[in-house]
Formats: structure tokens, sequence, C-alpha cells
């Protein structure tokens, strides 16, 4: 029995192990054509890179001088940081609310919010465009709150369901001794909501930090984010691409993303035992 069961955690250890590399490959692909030169990325993409075709730092050197990147990276951190933190303290409000307060528009509220999740954007972008340019929301500042409004519903789903699990008792003994409603929120709810709160916030980062369409319709190439930079200046007179450029740059938007997914995965972890531990 035992011999069987190694058998099939080594089975199941191998398997996980080659669907790991399977998913992880496009990043790696993307990081070793990054330092070959433009005309080997396309005829030889799978090689590793030898000396006639290392190119070193040319590609990334390239890339920011010809692609503009800097300010787009500084604008695309501005607006993820700041949509991240509106997004996570707006909707835990907002779950925290509709949780606890039980009448039929708190439960309507909720169920716009979870339809919210299953419109397509390409049926409303249209129409969001020209409302977002009508109220001169078309700026750095605008963008933040339609990301709010687009990423409101999954991250007030997530929330909700966590606040359900927050003992009432907590929050009365919180009232007895004098909290308002608002500092129960931030001083006893908020901390609780710790984990699900980094998880909301890895997800919208990785949403918001990578997103292409919504900023260029939005934003136009007058103020790039990091995706329209990339796809745009990388692309020379009559359709030619520095492909040794375009790989570096995607190796520099890759890296902040994985940065803050590192950093913020213990909390994770450490969330998910104490709630098991909990029970």
């Amino acid at each position: 029995m035992n011999k069987r069961k190694r058998t099939a955690n080594a089975f199941l250890f191998v398997l996980l192990s080659l669907l790991a590399v399977l998913f992880v490959s496009p990043i790696i692909i993307v990081f070793i054509n990054s330092f070959k030169t433009k005309f080997n990325i396309i005829s030889e993409p799978f090689s590793l890179p030898n000396s006639k075709t290392f190119a070193g730092a040319d590609n990334y050197a390239n890339g920011i001088n010809y692609s503009g990147i800097l300010p787009a990276f500084f604008r695309s951190l501005f607006i993820t940081v700041f949509a991240v933190v509106v997004l996570v303290i707006c909707t835990s409000m907002a779950a925290w609310y509709i949780t606890r307060v039980k009448s039929k528009f708190t439960k309507l509220v909720y169920y716009l919010f979870v339809f919210s999740m299953i419109v397509p954007f390409q049926m409303v972008m249209f129409s969001m465009t020209f409302t977002v340019t009508s109220l001169k929301l078309n700026n750095l500042i605008g963008i933040i709150f339609v990301y709010l409004g687009f990423g409101a519903g999954l991250s007030v789903f997530m929330m909700s369901g966590f606040v359900k699990s927050i003992p009432h008792e907590i929050e009365e003994a919180a009232m007895i001794d004098g909290c308002s409603p608002l500092q129960t929120f931030f001083m006893i709810v908020f901390p609780i909501l710790k984990p699900t709160a980094i998880t909301v916030s890895i997800l919208n980062a990785m949403w918001i930090w990578n997103d292409y369409l919504l900023p260029y319709l939005i934003l136009g190439t007058s103020n790039k984010t990091m995706p329209v930079a990339i796809q745009l200046a990388m692309q020379g007179a009559y359709g030619s691409v520095d492909w040794g450029g375009f790989m570096a740059m995607l190796v520099i938007a890759i890296i902040p993303i994985i940065i803050f997914y590192i950093a913020c995965q213990k909390y994770i972890i450490k969330g998910v035992v104490a709630g098991a531990v909990k029970g």
C-alpha cells in the first residue's frame, strides 16, 4: 500500500513539474530572446544565445531609448497603485455593508455586482469611452475610477465571502467600547480582511498593470502606459518590428508584477493557514 502511494505521489510530482515548466516556458523564452539579436529571434526562437547571437544589454538600451518606457513605467505604476488602493478600500467597505445590512436593497446591489462580472467588456467599451470622454475622465485620475467600476464586481464578491466568516461578536464588542462604524471597520474588520485584501490586490494589480485596451481607449497615445508604449514604440517604419527591444521591454514589464506577487505570497499563505486552524 505504501509503495503504491509513493508511486502515485512520484507520478503526481512529475506531472505537476511538467505542467509548471509548460506554464513558465513562455516567460523563459521571452527572457532568453531578450539577449539575442533581432534576426536570430525570428530564425531561432528556441535556441540559447551564443557568441554570434548574443546581444548583451543592447536590446534593453535600445528599448529604453526609443520606446519612452520610463515615463510609461511610472504612469502605469501610478495608475496601478492608486487604482488597487481605491478598489480594495471601496469594495471591502461595500462588501461589509452588504453582508451586515440585510435588506432588499443590499441584495439587489450584491446581485448587480455579481452580474457585472459576466458582462463582456466589448459590449460596453464604446458607450464607456463616450461617457468617460463626456465626463472629462479621460486622464490619469479618471481612469482610476473607471477601473473601480470594472473591478468592483469580483472584488466585492470575494470580500463578501470572507466577511461572512467574521463573528458578529467582535464588531459588537467594538461598538460597546465606543467605536463608530468607520472605526469598527478600519480598526477591527479591515485588519482581519488582510489575506483577502492582498489576494484581491494581486489579482487587480496583474490585470491593471497588463491592461492594454482600456488605457488605449481612454488615455490614447498621449499618456501611454507600459503595454501601449511597448506595442507602439517597437514598431518601426513599414511595419518592421525590433524584436530584440520588444522582448527586452516585455521582461521589464513582467519584473514588477512578479516582485509584487512574491512579496505578498507569504501573507496569502499565512492567511489561508490561519483560517484553516481557526476552522
